[in-house]
Parts: C-alpha cells; structure tokens; sequence
C-alpha cells in the first residue's frame, strides 16, 4: 500500500515537531520560575518538568503557635509555582505547534 505524499508530508512535520518539542523539554528542565506568598514570607521554586526544587520560608515566620498558616502558605505556594510552571511549558510548547493545543499527557512520539 503506497502512502499519499500529503501523509508523508504531514509525518515529516510531525516528525520535526516532536524533535523541536524533545529539544524545548531538555531546555525546560533547566529553567526555573519562583513564586513568592505570604508577602514574600515563603518562596518556592519549581522547574520545567514541574518539579518543586527549593522552598524559603523567612525565620519570622516560623511561629509554633501559627503552624495551620505556615503549613497553608506552603501548599498556596506550591501549588502557584506548579501552576506557573505548567503556563511556562504550555508557552512554549505552543511556539513551536503554533498554538495548536495537544491532549494533556499527550505524547508526540508514540505516534512513530
């Protein structure tokens, strides 16, 4: 069975999408975004593959008294820093599919 040359074109594209995309993903590995809650009180920092790398809480904050609100400034962190991690890859991920939006956990190379 012959395959059309439009499909063979359109594999080739697939094919230099997924190399770009496997190139972002080494590159988003390495790139961090902080966020900062409780007036800066708690810092978190996350990486491209959304992996929370440090988090920074001021001393003056650390209160035995006020546990419930330290521990709820780390989850808000965390999860903001999560959440802006995702908008990172998600932004660079659409530069190189032109905006075209791919399932969540989809997998551009199980495709070949």
């Amino acid at each position: 069975m012959k395959i059309p040359p439009q499909f063979q074109q359109l594999i080739k594209e697939m094919q230099k999408i997924q190399k770009k995309l496997e190139e972002v993903q080494k590159q988003l590995e390495e790139r961090t975004i902080t966020v900062q809650v409780g007036g800066g009180m708690v810092s978190v920092t996350a990486n491209g593959k959304q992996e929370i790398i440090s988090i920074e809480i001021e001393r003056e904050i650390i209160n035995p008294d006020e546990k419930e609100m330290l521990e709820d400034l780390v989850i808000a962190g965390v999860n903001e820093a999560i959440r802006k991690a995702k908008e990172m890859v998600e932004e660079e991920i659409a530069k190189i599919t032109g905006g075209l939006k791919l399932p969540t956990g989809f997998n551009i190379s199980g495709l070949f």
